[in-house]
This record gives C-alpha cells, sequence and structure tokens, in this order.
C-alpha cells in the first residue's frame, strides 16, 4: 500500500493505522469545525472529516491519498463534543451513565477527485458509575480532547462499560478495519 496522508492529529487514529500497518504521514490543517443546521450525526461527522481533507488536499495540492475522520458522541437527539473543563467533562459522564448512546465517526478517503466517504456507528451502553469514579477518571485521565469525554480503551472504558454493539476500533476514533478495505478499494 502507498503511503497516505493523515488528517487528525489524534494519537488513537495514529496508533490503529500502525497496528493495521497502514503506511502514513501526519498533516493537519486548521479547520472550521461547525456545520450547517438540519444534518443528521452521520452527515454531520462526515461533514466535519471532508472539510478536514480538503483542507490538506488543497495545501498540498496532490494526488497523494488523504484520509480525514471525525468522531461525535450521540446521547438521545444531543450531539455530545468536547469536555471544555473539569465541571463539564464531570457533567457528561453523569449524563452517558447507565445510559446507552452512539459513537459515530465520519471518515473521508480522498484522491485527486475521487472520494469514499461513510460514517460508521457504535452502540456503547455504560454502568451506572459513581460520582467519586467519575471524579477519579476525569482528574486522572484529563479527557478534555475527547468527544464524550472517555477514550473507551482507558481506565472508565474497561470498567464502566457494560456493552458495546459495533466496531470497538470506531470508538477510539477510527473504523480501521473497514478503512482498509476502502484504502484497497481506491488503489485497485
Amino acid at each position: 500500500m502507498n503511503k497516505i496522508i493523515l488528517a487528525s492529529q489524534s494519537p488513537r487514529r495514529k496508533q490503529l493505522l500502525e497496528w493495521a500497518e497502514v503506511p502514513f504521514e501526519i498533516d493537519v490543517k486548521e479547520t472550521d469545525e461547525r456545520f450547517p443546521p438540519g444534518l443528521t450525526p452521520e452527515e454531520i461527522a462526515i461533514y466535519i472529516a471532508r472539510n478536514k481533507a480538503i483542507a490538506v488536499q488543497i495545501q498540498r495540492s496532490t494526488d497523494q491519498v488523504v484520509l480525514a475522520a471525525d468522531t461525535i458522541v450521540v446521547l438521545g437527539e444531543n450531539i455530545i463534543g468536547k469536555p471544555v473543563h473539569r465541571e463539564d467533562a464531570v457533567s457528561i459522564l453523569l449524563a452517558l451513565s447507565g445510559e446507552k448512546h452512539k459513537v459515530i465517526t465520519g471518515v473521508v478517503i480522498r484522491k485527486g477527485d475521487q472520494e469514499i466517504a461513510f460514517a460508521d456507528t457504535t452502540e456503547v451502553e455504560f454502568h451506572n458509575i459513581s460520582v467519586t469514579e467519575i471524579e477519579f477518571y476525569v482528574d486522572k485521565y484529563k479527557p478534555y480532547d475527547k468527544a464524550g469525554a472517555y477514550a473507551i480503551q482507558e481506565w472508565i472504558g474497561v470498567v464502566g462499560i457494560k456493552s458495546i454493539h459495533g466496531d470497538f476500533y470506531n470508538v477510539m476514533g477510527l473504523p480501521v478495519s473497514r478503512v482498509v478495505r476502502e484504502l484497497a478499494r481506491l488503489n485497485s
């Protein structure tokens, strides 16, 4: 597989591509993460990922493959972003405690004018988690760069998740098995 450009600073996406042995380099351009009204959560994740991919593609003016992703968390009808401070992170995790939510990752792969775009959804259910446990997690792991204020591969995921339906790695930030298949299809 040819080297791709990962339009993400996420250490988790980097790690997942390394595990899949996809050769890549990282190039990120600042993009606006606002989106137009009326989009579904899946469309929102793809819209933001597309903007990330296009920003890198335009800057580089290359036909090299660019991979971008955006992960959002949805509880009921509410999109939960990244927490802005400790109290916000605690509040988000209290809302997720004992509930099912969706983790949606929008993925956009671009090569020249070709584009593959999709969203992958995983349903996650938390056990009831105490305020003490939540505060411990937030204070120790500082999940301020994570949609939904948690990382499934950290302590809270290990002890707090009751069930998961869908791709585990999608919750980490990239449905890597599907990405690898789509990259192979694009390069065929």
